[in-house]
């Protein structure tokens, strides 16, 4: 039995091999492979390889289909219990809202993925919503402030695109102990990979002091690279750690404040459409900033 599928405008611009997978969850990658290479699976009427791009209106034939190889099974949305005080969290913290995406204003304390000892995440609450949200990117837990969820697969691809290409501004406010020898600078440093820690990674990431008073500096960081604690271990770096980072900060002195990290301005352009948004700085930020006597930069729009 011969089968013709046209691939729809949501799918296009991704590998054959995964749109085989998203329309038949049954398929194995050597089964793709070797299907491609007999010519049982064609495009247009051509044999390409599995990682060639589909576009829109594309004709995939199939010439061996049949039920029970090509099976699919829909994705299941696993229904959680959210906490009724988690979930209104999780509802206030929606600042914009439209067809393709959402922002995400989040708040300390709540990891943006779950894992073996994380019951509830920022992306578990969502896909309790609906399977086809995705997280495009990550903050730490105790991380506060801006993220980005795509509500469908083409812009889950736009937005992966813009962040390979830097085409994101990501600005983060954090109060930091210390003070660092300049007042702006371009840092490139090596940190260690996520997956091996004797592998490192080079990061690069802008920073510019605007405040300093009582120990404590006001800074801002537009990171180039996106590695895994990479503020965190640049403001180690520059001597002045981040108030509240039990990990890389190890002094005494505010060992009982949250993480003084938030990932407070976005900016992008989809479609010459821009876009722009800002986080509030959180209440904790503020009780610290009152007690010391420092600049309040909330609602600040920092126009770098």
């Amino acid at each position: 039995m011969i089968k013709k599928i046209k691939v729809k405008k949501s799918q296009e611009n991704i590998r054959l091999d995964k749109w085989l997978k998203l329309n038949f969850s049954s398929l194995t990658q050597s089964f793709i492979e070797k299907n491609l290479r007999k010519k049982n699976i064609l495009l247009n009427g051509k044999v390409v390889i599995s990682k060639f791009k589909v576009a829109f209106n594309d004709e995939v034939l199939i010439y061996n289909y049949n039920s029970e190889n090509y099976r699919h099974h829909p994705k299941v949305k696993k229904i959680i219990n959210i906490p009724s005080k988690i979930n209104y969290l999780y509802e206030s913290s929606i600042i914009q809202n439209n067809n393709n995406f959402f922002i995400i204003d989040k708040w300390s304390g709540i990891s943006t993925q779950g894992g073996s000892k994380i019951n509830i995440s920022i992306d578990s609450i969502i896909k309790n919503k609906s399977t086809n949200f995705n997280l495009v990117h990550r903050l730490d837990k105790d991380t506060s402030g801006l993220l980005i969820v795509a509500k469908n697969l083409e812009y889950t691809k736009i937005f992966g695109n813009l962040f390979k290409s830097q085409e994101i501004m990501k600005i983060y406010f954090a109060l930091c102990q210390g003070k660092p020898n300049s007042s702006e600078s371009f840092v490139e440093l090596d940190v260690p990979s996520k997956e091996n820690k004797k592998i490192a990674i080079q990061t690069q990431t802008y920073f510019k002091l605007l405040n300093y008073k009582n120990g404590i500096s006001q800074l801002l960081f537009i990171p180039k690279t996106g590695k895994t604690h990479q503020l965190r271990i640049v403001s180690k770096s520059l001597g002045c750690p981040i108030i509240g980072d039990r990990k890389y900060n190890h002094s005494e002195i505010f060992s009982n404040e949250e993480l003084k990290l938030n990932a407070h301005i976005l900016k992008f352009q989809i479609k010459s459409k821009k876009f722009n948004f800002q986080s509030t700085i959180p209440e904790h930020f503020i009780k610290l900033i009152k007690k010391n006597n420092l600049k309040n930069f909330n609602n600040l729009n920092f126009d770098l």
